[in-house]
């Protein structure tokens, strides 16, 4: 048995990162936008995207491959179909814009610079939308997709209701997340222009600076990510986390909700973390701070892997270099191993009853990302590329050997035909 091939190329992945290096180094240098931080971020989102999808296009011809749909052979060209997806793009954009409406989490100024980025988008977005639905329709053997199931609905047509489900899910997803990682972009980005590099004389300084910029990376391709679902580059939804415990896992880890569950929950946190503890020790001091760094490093090598496929809670194509060449869960190891080296809860500072309580919460916390990762095994191996490349890593993976420890062998992935419930 081989690792199954990548859905994103590790060139096509580093191409990606080097392009949006050199695109925020532009806006920190020349200033193009002035102070303008949204038109800033779309440019270093469009730069980046714009490099993984022409070598994407180019050089993998990523529209070639069955999972595109795409067959350039077949040409049924289609007004009305084309027309019924734009209906469907249209109710999909207005379904989103209600709960945005409808929810005051989208009426405070956290999201202003989101919105700000929707007014930018949109009319360019609704313009070129009925010409790509055009183009693309008219070589799909099976041109029926969510956005015809959703048009085929308000028009009183015949459709799927199951396959009108997956798609609102889909917009959900991008709907949530969205936001967030725009917002977290905008204010890295706006702190990057304005960093002071003069600061950097010595290792806590680099720390800090280098931990912060390798989630400005992750935030950044994330964000990149949602916007470019697109089916002529083969990064479309193929699906949606169907389970209720899919989507409860992770909406767990983000915010509203990690801020309102949390903080009750699961707040291991002691207040003495571990630059207090190793001051006093410059090099074990730098040890362990090289550490989280590495840790961090991982978490946003992990998502740069995914070039302009990245997005939670769905399925747009199995990734398995990089660091999904050793793991299944690199992100999720790399986070979870570094809140324990951040916040060391095994210090104690008071009675042994609240070191070993604050240990229980964060294991508990690790708990919860177990379930994310078991969830998102479950979703994925719909797909036989998954099946072989889980099993393949089950037999060659860094951590194989842990399937061997007592009840720990339980977590082994199964294929679907082992599952048991």
């Amino acid at each position: 048995m081989q690792r199954p091939a990548s859905a994103t190329h590790g060139a096509v992945a580093a191409i990606g990162l080097l392009a949006f290096l050199l695109a925020i180094t532009i806006i920190r240098v020349m200033r193009p936008f002035g102070e303008n931080i949204v038109s800033s971020s779309l440019f270093v989102m469009g730069m980046t995207a714009g490099a993984i999808l022409l070598v994407d296009l180019i050089w993998q011809k990523v529209y070639l491959r069955p999972s595109s749909g795409i067959d350039p052979d077949y040409d049924d060209p289609s007004w009305r179909r084309s027309l019924i997806k734009l209906a469907g793009l249209l109710v999909s954009l207005g379904f989103i814009a209600f709960l945005y409406w409808l929810l005051p989490e989208y009426h405070g100024e956290f999201y202003d610079r989101y919105f700000d980025m929707l007014r930018e988008v949109l009319p360019l977005w609704l313009l070129l939308a009925f010409p790509y639905f055009y183009l693309i329709d008219r070589h799909m053997p099976n041109p029926r997709d969510g956005y015809w199931q959703m048009g085929k609905l308000v028009t009183r047509g015949e459709h799927d209701t199951q396959a009108i489900a997956q798609h609102l899910l889909g917009w959900l997803i991008k709907g949530f997340f969205l936001p967030l990682m725009f917002t977290y972009m905008c204010n890295d980005l706006n702190d990057f222009i304005d960093y002071d590099f003069s600061q950097l004389s010595d290792f806590q300084h680099w720390f800090d600076f280098m931990q912060r910029f390798f989630y400005f990376i992750d935030v950044g391709l994330v964000a990149m990510g949602y916007l470019m679902s697109l089916r002529l580059t083969d990064t479309h939804l193929r699906s949606a986390e169907p389970t209720m415990l899919g989507w409860m896992v992770a909406l767990l880890c983000y915010e509203p909700f990690f801020s309102l569950i949390g903080r009750q929950y699961f707040s291991y946190e002691t207040g003495y973390q571990w630059g207090q503890w190793l001051w006093n020790t410059p090099i074990l001091y730098g040890i362990w701070g090289g550490i989280i760094l590495a840790l961090t490093a991982i978490y946003a090598w992990a998502t740069v892997s995914f070039g302009a496929r990245f997005s939670n809670l769905t399925h747009r194509g199995i990734i398995t270099n990089g660091p999904y060449r050793w793991t299944k869960h690199p992100a999720y190891l790399a986070k979870n191993f570094s809140w324990w080296m951040i916040s060391i809860p095994f210090m104690s500072q008071g009675a042994p009853d609240e070191t070993l309580r604050h240990c229980l919460l964060l294991l508990g916390l690790n708990g919860i990302y177990l379930l994310r990762a078991k969830t998102e095994e479950w979703h994925l191996s719909r797909d036989p590329v998954y099946v072989s490349y889980a099993l393949w890593m089950e037999e060659h993976g860094a951590l194989r050997w842990i399937r061997h420890l007592p009840l720990a062998r339980h977590l082994a992935y199964r294929a679907p035909e082992q599952q048991t419930i």
